[in-house]
């Protein structure tokens, strides 16, 4: 009998929290409803747990057994703050109700996971005021769950700048160690940001009794580079022309024309990223070339246009080099391992990894928190078996 704690996973995509909880976990179910992300999905997983389609039209009776754990990542554009604003009312964002409705069939049922997972961008906690972010906290506990949140930025294991909230929740009969979870924030919780506390704070007092202070132990040092992922020559995308470079640079601020120059002086190869960004100048909208080389890429996105696809700058002896990012260095940049099978055309390829939540960072919640509250067996923390 297989002894691992299960899961479901909704909002699945390409698999990455997966990924992330690895062998010592078993998957029950996921579920997606774009069916290219479905295909990487069977392509790096076997498959046999995906369901295809709209979470709104799913059941719980296709949900199999009863999962110890529920991970999901569900849509972020309507909480973004590049988003409309819609927030849980958006069409995207507001698929948490059905996804939810399913939770609460699930504790009718007598099958109420132990434990439940919520990723989203930090929109989450300042959408509406706020009020997105109690309404969620009020469902948990509504379905006799304590909860608490983090805001992990993903530099902290890969060189991506990708800020984003976990909300771990916990059902209330399962025993938590005041390690775990202590009475109060502390001053020294990098993962508990003035936004979070903001949102805590706004809470009503019945909501705030059931919330957790999730202890995470600082991780040691990122030692992956920007400069080792990027590849010198990629197979999916070109290098610019000088002309196509110069007009790049043309695009840039003073402010960044003069990391170009300092680039320059540093007397050894620099890497770096670049984004085009719409700036507004004495009212005029305007498109920007933005670059940065502090050795962290800028947050992926999902391409929607040109100017949300991140690119690579080099600068050495003088010369600078530009391209678009490749489809592996996004996929490094998520912390995934460069056996997964991603999707061969390119713009599927970004969008899978842009749209997906850091493998590195899923590892680190489930060996601090979810392994301590739900003891996973020695197994390699890899990719399942196909």
């Amino acid at each position: 009998m297989d002894g691992r704690p299960s899961y479901y996973e909704f909002f699945a995509g390409g698999g990455m929290a997966r990924a992330g909880l690895g062998e010592g976990w078993r998957c029950l179910f996921a579920n997606d409803f774009d069916r290219k992300k479905a295909e990487s999905y069977r392509a790096n997983w076997g498959g046999e747990e995906l369901c295809v389609g709209d979470v709104r039209d799913l059941s719980t009776a296709q949900l199999p057994g009863r999962a110890d754990l529920v991970w999901a990542s569900f849509p972020c554009q309507d909480l973004s703050l590049a988003g409309a604003g819609a927030g849980l009312k958006g069409e995207r964002s507001g698929t948490f109700w059905p996804f939810w409705a399913l939770m609460k069939e699930l504790r009718r049922e007598g099958r109420a996971p132990s434990l439940i997972v919520l990723e989203n961008v930090c929109g989450a906690l300042t959408s509406h005021g706020g009020k997105d972010f109690t309404e969620i906290c009020k469902a948990l506990a509504q379905e006799g769950y304590r909860f608490g949140a983090l805001v992990i930025d993903a530099a902290l294991f890969v060189p991506q700048s990708r800020p984003r909230l976990f909300i771990v929740a916990v059902r209330k009969d399962v025993a938590i160690s005041i390690s775990l979870a202590p009475s109060h924030s502390g001053a020294g919780s990098a993962f508990h940001t003035r936004a979070l506390l903001t949102a805590y704070e706004r809470l009503p007092r019945r909501l705030s009794e059931d919330w957790l202070w999730w202890r995470l132990p600082a991780p040691p040092s990122r030692n992956t580079k920007l400069a080792q992922i990027i590849e010198d020559a990629p197979r999916d995308v070109d290098w610019h022309s000088g002309a196509e470079t110069k007009a790049l640079i043309a695009m840039m601020s003073e402010v960044n024309l003069a990391k170009i120059e300092e680039a320059k002086r540093a007397g050894r190869k620099m890497v770096g990223t670049l984004y085009r960004r719409t700036r507004y100048q004495n009212g005029v909208k305007m498109q920007r070339a933005e670059a940065r080389f502090d050795d962290i890429a800028g947050c992926l996105r999902t391409p929607a246009g040109g100017s949300s696809r991140q690119y690579v700058l080099v600068v050495n002896k003088g010369r600078v080099r530009s391209r678009l990012m490749s489809a592996r260095e996004t996929a490094a940049l998520m912390g995934l391992p460069d056996e997964y099978i991603l999707p061969e055309n390119y713009n599927e390829a970004y969008h899978l990894t842009g749209d997906g939540v850091v493998v590195s960072v899923v590892q680190y919640i489930s060996e601090h928190i979810l392994k301590p509250l739900f003891p996973v067996p020695n197994v390699k923390n890899s990719r399942d078996a196909a």
